[in-house]
């Protein structure tokens, strides 16, 4: 996984857990566009606070503990 490209914590996490962005995309019903740049490290992206809720909950009901505070 990782194919070299930079990643922020977000990509790190759903990398580490085996979860493609493809998965998120479906899971969250988040765009194409905006769940790269969420997993991207180029970019200091500061999410909305629904987008934000969207993945947490996603993770979470995959049986992940995570926080907010965990990626942004």
């Amino acid at each position: 996984m990782g194919l070299g490209k930079p990643r922020s914590l977000l990509g790190k996490f759903i990398d580490k857990i085996g979860l493609k962005q493809k998965d998120l995309e479906e899971i969250t019903k988040l765009s194409r566009n905006e769940v790269i740049k969420l997993c991207d490290g180029r970019e200091n992206k500061n999410p909305y606070p629904e987008t934000k809720q969207k993945i947490i909950s996603a993770l979470r009901k995959r049986g992940h503990d995570v926080r907010a505070d965990d990626f942004w």
